[in-house]
């Protein structure tokens, strides 16, 4: 007989997974596995809806030792905040890698996303920033903004954050409510206001044109807005001097940051950079200096969603957590 189907709600989901340091060393594990075990891992399907600002992405990937593998429905409509409804939602279906039985539904509505999207701007901030990075800027101020920030705190002393969005009073709410988690933030007014100083910039816009061009020595980006081939928050000129790191490469080439230096000319399109998972195994070098500036490029791989779901299934069996159906 079938086992039973798992329905976990966005409620189930935020009790099980929070954005804590297990969560950011599950998504360092999955990193980990992309560099040195034969996962499966097949380009992103990507629906585009432009009259309304929307976007799907589905994203899989199976990797070898664990027992499932989630497919993740994660559309984004850049529009719905104008209407009160958020920008971005979702589900992840969770299949048996021994039969592609379906073992669990997960209507996170794109909190696990979420999740672990923040978990892999601290996998990133843990590898490349400096240790003693205690000031931060976030460019953006709508969830991923704030998740980010608490996901930095984790991994490094940040003590203050400045914050830059394009309509200050996002930005000052955002800072609000990041005051309310015990963290110290308060509004720029411009990006150069945010980031200069900042031992680590995150970007999380769905910028289409640069809105970071200038790093100073020390520092540490994290981009994670570029998640589609017409999205670009940093200028090509400044991934060109940076230790630049994809997540991975095959897909930054044509749909991350690199996809735009390299369209512009200022990285040759055959030349090779290290991938985090690499850097996280340790068989690439991370930061290599205290005054070197260094760039992640984080464009979401299907691993990420495999690995948090796995995560949830687990702890949701060992709470006996959800609601079962027999299909």
């Amino acid at each position: 007989m079938r086992d039973p189907v798992t329905i976990l709600t966005e409620a189930d989901l935020r009790t099980l997974v929070p954005l804590d340091l297990d969560a950011v060393d599950c998504v360092e594990d999955a990193f980990r596995a992309l560099a040195t075990t034969p996962v499966a891992m097949p380009p992103i399907l990507r629906l585009d809806i432009p009259e309304h600002r929307g976007e799907v992405d589905v994203k899989t990937a199976y990797v070898p030792g664990i027992d499932h593998f989630a497919i993740k429905i994660s559309p984004g409509f850049f529009g719905n905040p104008e209407i009160g409804l958020p920008s971005t939602n979702g589900m992840m279906v969770v299949l048996s890698a021994k039969t592609g039985l379906v073992q669990a539904l997960l209507l996170d509505n794109g909190y696990l996303t979420d999740v672990r999207t923040a978990a892999a701007g601290a996998v990133a901030a843990r590898h490349l920033s400096r240790t003693d990075s205690r000031s931060a800027a976030i460019l953006g101020a709508g969830m991923q903004a704030e998740m980010q920030a608490q996901a930095l705190a984790l991994v490094r002393p940040v003590e203050a954050f400045r914050i830059w969005a394009r309509d200050p009073a996002r930005a000052a709410a955002l800072c609000e409510r990041l005051r309310g988690r015990g963290l110290d933030a308060v509004p720029a007014l411009g990006v150069a206001e945010a980031t200069g100083g900042a031992d680590v910039i995150v970007t999380t816009t769905p910028a289409t044109s640069p809105i970071l061009h200038e790093t100073t020595a020390g520092q540490h980006v994290t981009a994670m807005g570029s998640d589609a081939g017409h999205k670009n928050e940093i200028a090509p000129e400044l991934l060109a001097r940076a230790y630049y790191v994809a997540d991975r490469l095959s897909q930054t080439r044509v749909l991350g940051e690199l996809h735009h230096a390299i369209a512009a000319g200022v990285v040759p399109a055959d030349r090779s950079f290290p991938e985090l998972g690499q850097i996280v195994a340790g068989v690439a070098p991370g930061r290599l200096s205290p005054g070197q500036i260094t760039l992640a490029d984080l464009t979401g791989t299907g691993i990420q969603d495999t690995a948090i779901a796995a995560l949830a299934v687990t702890r949701a069996r060992a709470a006996g957590a959800g609601q079962s159906f027999t299909v």
